[in-house]
């Protein structure tokens, strides 16, 4: 069965915004064992929506259409479908009372605008929208179902949870299962990782599938009708080739998987971020049930800060410079003793560095950054340097993802600091809070 999506709007391929409900239906459909062949994005032109609906239904079995059911002049998927199945608007009686009762509930007129919404193609079903003013439908043209359903997220992923995947289910006659396994990864190039994956030979029905976002790689295991034996068999191998790069398995990001095991832990945290600014205190903060474990965050800035909000020694920034690891050191001491010594907390982070464009010297170069890790009595400190001209998001965006990845394995008792094929580590060193 071949499932595709159309996506309408000028918005989406002006790239004003971003098409969220296609990555979300798509992975919404792969994890009920139905994959996406296609995805196809047409702007509000009346003859561009006529032409690629007449198109695609001459090649897939069920098309979802997202968008353009709005009661503004540029909302045309009704008038365009009925164009191309060559049949008239017509009123539906049932979505009309609908809308009625709807704008009637809450003491407003039922507009013309909005009356436009309850015209649909001439034999069309409706499709109930439980959440908004625009009713999807289904037709059939060609050898294909066209699902149609308004571009508004919250009333989108409404209709595909409670009536789209449902249909999808009762149209297929042999659904293929399949199954995702998802290991995420730090500190390995694409070409490095298919380079030592691909050589190999994969149980049959097993592919291989690649996902970079900054700073991480995330490698997919795509088991169509694969036995569980040969899905444990192929992620075993996964595992056994790539080892320490792998951070995460089956979780969006890295701080999802910090997030989890804290939880799981039942351990505190305390952050104090300079160069990262807050960053990765708002990753972890996005999970609901942080603060079981998150105590404060210390955005300390300005030297000032570090002296006086986390009693780093003035005598340590004039010594060694607040991008060092003995200053570091003292910011995780100062963050988790903050509350006082009896509230201290299991585990401590602070971040120093030179993110650029400007601010570095000949001792501390733009992409130089300092790590600490407080785990135990010791804290844990590494001096890094993120080179390369990609900017100073990119320094920030991988000083977060390396902080939280030495804050995994130190959760997890191994050691914090190790080795990242593209980041250079300029020296590392151990601290005795007792010292600090």
């Amino acid at each position: 069965m071949k499932l595709e999506m159309i996506c309408t709007g000028e918005e989406i391929l002006a790239g004003q915004i971003v098409d969220t409900n296609a990555a979300w239906l798509g992975n919404q459909l792969m994890e009920q064992g139905f994959e996406m062949q296609r995805r196809t994005t047409v702007g509000d032109r009346l003859a561009d929506l006529l032409e690629v609906f007449q198109e695609r239904s001459q090649h897939a079995d069920i098309i979802l259409v997202n968008g353009g059911l709005g009661p503004t002049a540029d909302d045309l998927s009704a008038q365009a479908m009925a164009d191309a199945m060559g049949v008239v608007l017509v009123q539906n009686k049932q979505w009309l009372t609908v809308l009625e009762q709807w704008f009637k509930s809450r003491g407003t007129k039922l507009s013309q605008s909005n009356l436009k919404q309850t015209m649909l193609p001439e034999g069309a079903i409706m499709v109930d929208n439980p959440v908004g003013t625009a009713c999807g439908f289904r037709v059939k043209l060609n050898r294909a179902w066209l699902f149609f359903t308004p571009g508004v997220p919250s009333e989108f992923k409404q209709m595909v949870e409670q009536q789209f995947i449902p249909f999808v289910g009762q149209q297929s006659l042999e659904k293929q299962q399949v199954d995702v396994s998802k290991l995420l990864t730090l500190g390995m190039g694409e070409s490095t990782m298919a380079q030592l994956l691909e050589s190999l030979d994969w149980p049959a029905g097993i592919t291989l599938g690649y996902r970079s976002f900054t700073p991480y790689l995330e490698l997919k295991l795509i088991a169509r009708n694969v036995s569980d034996a040969n899905q444990q068999l192929a992620l075993q191998q996964a595992e056994k080739l790539l080892q320490d790069a792998i951070v995460a398995r089956n979780q969006p990001c890295l701080a999802a998987e910090v997030h989890r095991l804290l939880v799981d832990t039942g351990q505190t945290l305390a952050l104090a971020e300079s160069l990262t600014g807050g960053e990765i205190s708002s990753q972890l903060v996005a999970f609901a049930g942080s603060s079981s474990y998150l105590q404060h965050c210390v955005v300390s800035y300005c030297n000032l800060a570090k002296t006086e909000l986390l009693q780093v020694a003035e005598q340590t920034i004039s010594d060694y410079s607040e991008v060092s690891m003995q200053c570091v050191a003292q910011m995780v001491a100062g963050t988790s003793s903050a509350l006082g010594d009896v509230q201290q907390t299991d585990y401590a982070v602070a971040t120093s560095g030179v993110a650029g464009p400007g601010g570095g010297s000949a001792d501390n170069p733009v992409g130089t950054v300092v790590i600490g890790v407080k785990v135990g009595e010791t804290v844990h400190c590494q001096k890094i340097l993120i080179a390369g001209s990609r900017g100073r998001a990119y320094v920030r965006d991988l000083s977060v993802a390396v902080t939280l990845d030495m804050l995994r394995r130190a959760i997890l008792g191994t050691p914090p600091v190790v080795d990242y094929s593209y980041i250079n580590r300029l020296e590392s060193r151990k601290f005795a809070i007792a010292e600090l």
